[in-house]
């Protein structure tokens, strides 16, 4: 964006207003000594009863006033020299740093997230706004990769599915695939996983935008993790992960959408299963710490390498993409987990020992 033409610029104006203090104030500096100070010497000859001609004393005024005007004219313009200096110097110091946030900010509108404005050493209003901008700048490059991360993943996780369908219709249609069980199976599961993927991502979406309809009302903590568990046994049972559930005694209840966080715990034990082999253990566990319940979701399996752990609640995000694509995760899972514990007003959190160390997920649940 160009400075529109005929605008001065924020220097200029520093600058040009500076002047104007500078030079109101000797005008005003030269007036008054010029109107005060004969006054003054003329009554102090006065009170010195002395005698002189008066044209003499006339001339020795007229003296006085002469070497006045010409050392304070002299003294203004002087100290008006040196006050443009300083002037300048502070403008330049001011409008730099303003300058460069103007120029950084649109460079941000033109899509150069990548851009940093550095603190000027002008106090801590000016480091608070760049520190700002920063962040901001910070956030909106994250935001972006993010976004085309997303949008290359969804297309990948689209295109699979789609690719599928399409080849089993060109066989029906050359004759190569009949239509029987199996077929319907195939086709069946393809439009599943299409359907799953898009009311995951509906799902995420509304309550990233806060627009989830939640019915809270107190429930235990028990009660959770109980239906949790029930429902998940027969998958755990047929991959051969052994699940178990521990829930404190005396937990306070919660206040809670009893289907939505049944969804979290869903996800968690549905994730925990996809990466925990056979011979496994999978364990959900419920203890209260200060104003809040903690619910553990802890398996023995693949775990999780440190630089990935900040990023698993990202929609899409992948460790390993070519693993998690082959286990039928959407990528998606965890990023409905996160939203719909955020709209509960908790806090979401995975911790891992590294690769075959398993993983832990904690999610916090305010208590009413």
């Amino acid at each position: 964006m160009s400075r529109p033409r005929g605008a001065t610029g924020l220097a200029g104006r520093l600058f040009v207003a500076q002047l104007l203090v500078v030079g109101a104030g000797g005008l005003t500096l030269w007036l008054v000594a010029l109107a005060v100070g004969p006054v003054i010497f003329h009554d102090h000859l006065h009170r010195a009863a002395v005698t002189v001609p008066a044209q003499t004393s006339r001339h020795v005024e007229e003296a006085f006033q002469s070497a006045s005007a010409i050392s304070i004219s002299v003294a203004v313009l002087a100290s008006l020299g040196a006050a443009l200096g300083v002037s300048a110097y502070v403008t330049r110091r001011i409008a730099g740093p303003v300058v460069r946030l103007a120029a950084a900010a649109r460079d941000v509108a033109a899509g150069h997230y990548a851009v940093r404005v550095p603190t000027p050493a002008l106090g801590g209003e000016f480091a608070s706004l760049t520190g700002s901008f920063n962040a901001m700048a910070a956030r909106l490059e994250t935001v972006e990769a993010t976004r085309r991360r997303l949008l290359a993943d969804l297309a990948h996780e689209i295109r699979t599915p789609v690719a599928t369908l399409d080849a089993y219709l060109e066989g029906l249609e050359d004759g190569v695939v009949t239509v029987d069980a199996d077929t319907v199976a195939v086709l069946r599961g393809q439009t599943a996983r299409l359907t799953r993927l898009t009311e995951d991502i509906t799902a995420v979406s509304r309550a990233d935008e806060h627009q989830l309809d939640l019915n809270p009302h107190p429930v235990a903590a028990s009660q959770l993790i109980g239906a949790a568990v029930a429902a998940a046994a027969d998958r755990y049972q047929a991959k051969g992960v052994r699940l178990s559930a521990d829930a404190a005694d005396g937990l306070p209840p919660v206040r809670v959408d009893e289907d939505r966080i049944a969804q979290v715990l869903g996800n968690l034990l549905d994730n925990a299963l996809r990466h925990t082999p056979a011979g496994g253990r999978v364990s959900v566990a419920a203890a209260r710490a200060e104003g809040a319940i903690v619910i553990t979701v802890a398996d023995t399996g693949e775990g999780i390498a440190a630089e990935h752990l900040p990023h698993v609640f990202e929609r899409f995000y992948r460790a390993d993409a070519a693993r998690d694509r082959a286990h039928g995760g959407s990528g998606i899972g965890l990023a409905i987990v996160r939203a719909l514990v955020d709209a509960h007003g908790g806090t979401t959190s995975a911790s891992s020992g590294g690769p075959g160390q398993g993983t832990t997920v904690t999610v916090t649940l305010p208590t009413p």
